[in-house]
């Protein structure tokens, strides 16, 4: 039997889906109890919730919806289906965004991405992520915990002292941004520390390039990385098979079109929306802003969910056009006016000192009075002028962008 961390982990495909969209309405249930989502999901018939398709069909919740309902209802926007004094410890994220910590064994789903790592019970693991008011330290802790591990916390700064307990308590793993297992090692090498213990390590936080991960390897670390978010807990994870991430058991991930609500097609980059089964403070089709696509098939480790390629970058691509904001919902106004053109890319660029944008659109009969129409529509729904190209399809980039600014830097 393959080493997964439950039985979850290797279920077929299509009774991982059954058993996910069957606590679905359960979840909206529940959700509108509390008056924020009541309000963001009114008329929603929970028992119609139970596939993919239906679940698309309702409305996205961006991180700045969030910001802007806890300013008028605090703490937690209505959100939270229990009151803020009910829970252990409430977090802060840059924002801000106010969060309760997720409570109960294994709350933000960390478990498997440590289990992954190579973690096991009595393991000893070095935790460098924050633990002031972010909730950072805490995802990754409360996993290894999950599986039995004894956690130094040793939170971000204080170099030489961090090294101190990881010569003393000799910790095989590491939990943290890749950068500062970097800093860890470069100064144990310079101080003549001893933070040779430490083989395995899971980060996030930060980019994992190849050469940094090679350099870890060859220094004796085996490096996977998770994504993970404050709101969401780990949303994917890395096995040894370092081939994409793996979605985790706890949550439904969707990828979209950029400024919608709408999946797009498998291998199409997206912006990641996320829906998680937390009780105390459910996510329903939250837009992460980060961008993706899901990799075809499964992972060679035996894992069967759906897989990520990792992040692509950010989907809110605003961009300020001769003083005037344009957003990629903007853009997607513009599509939904013009259902016989397909992908649709607005190009930003500098002539002659003034801000351009030419709009591409895929199309496969094009003509000019559709060329036409359509910036007369582009020009209603961003009130500027612009060119209209018309492309053949599939000829745009498959990179997520609604928006492309290429004006030159500096």
């Amino acid at each position: 039997m393959p080493d997964f961390c439950d039985e979850l982990e290797g279920l077929d495909p299509a009774e991982r889906e059954r058993r996910l969209f069957k606590d679905v309405p359960k979840l909206i249930e529940r959700a509108r109890k509390a008056t924020g989502w009541a309000a963001h999901l009114a008329g929603v018939d929970p028992r119609t919730v139970t596939s993919r398709e239906e679940l698309a069909k309702l409305p996205v919740l961006r991180k700045s919806d969030i910001a802007e309902l806890q300013k008028t209802n605090p703490p937690f926007g209505g959100l939270s289906t229990k009151p803020a004094g009910t829970f252990h410890r409430l977090l802060m994220s840059p924002g801000p965004i106010f969060e309760p910590q997720a409570e109960g064994p294994d709350g933000y789903g960390a478990a498997r991405a440590c289990y992954a790592a190579g973690f096991r019970r009595d393991d000893i693991v070095h935790n460098s992520f924050a633990y002031h008011l972010t909730p950072g330290g805490y995802i990754l802790e409360s996993g290894c915990f999950a599986l039995g591990c004894a956690v130094i916390p040793g939170g971000v700064g204080n170099t030489e002292q961090q090294l101190d307990a990881i010569a003393h308590y000799k910790p095989v793993g590491y939990v943290g941004t890749p950068d500062f297992l970097k800093i860890l090692l470069d100064t144990a090498e310079k101080t003549d520390k001893d933070a040779s213990s430490i083989k395995r390590a899971l980060v996030s936080g930060a980019a994992l390039p190849g050469s940094l991960r090679a350099e870890l390897k060859q220094r004796g670390v085996a490096v996977v990385q998770c994504y993970a978010t404050a709101e969401l807990g780990v949303i994917a994870y890395e096995s040894e098979a370092q081939e994409g991430m793996i979605v985790n058991e706890s949550v439904i991930v969707e990828i979209v079109r950029p400024g919608t609500g709408d999946p797009v097609a498998e291998g199409e980059v997206g912006e990641m929306v996320v829906t998680s089964f937390n009780a105390d403070y459910p996510m329903i089709r939250l837009a992460t802003g980060d961008m993706s696509a899901f990799l075809p098939g499964v992972s060679p480790c035996g894992r069967t969910n759906m897989r990520i390629k990792g992040w692509m970058g950010r989907a809110d691509q605003t961009a300020k056009i001769k003083g005037m904001f344009v957003h990629p919902k903007q853009v997607a106004e513009v599509a939904s006016r013009h259902p016989q053109v397909g992908k649709l890319r607005l190009v930003v660029g500098r002539d002659n000192e003034q801000d351009t944008m030419t709009l591409m659109a895929e199309c496969a009969s094009p003509d000019a009075a559709l060329e036409a129409a359509l910036a007369e529509t582009l020009q209603s729904v961003t009130k500027l002028k612009g060119a209209v190209k018309l492309v053949a399809p599939c000829s745009l980039p498959n990179d997520g962008k609604v928006i492309a600014d290429e004006r030159p830097v500096g």
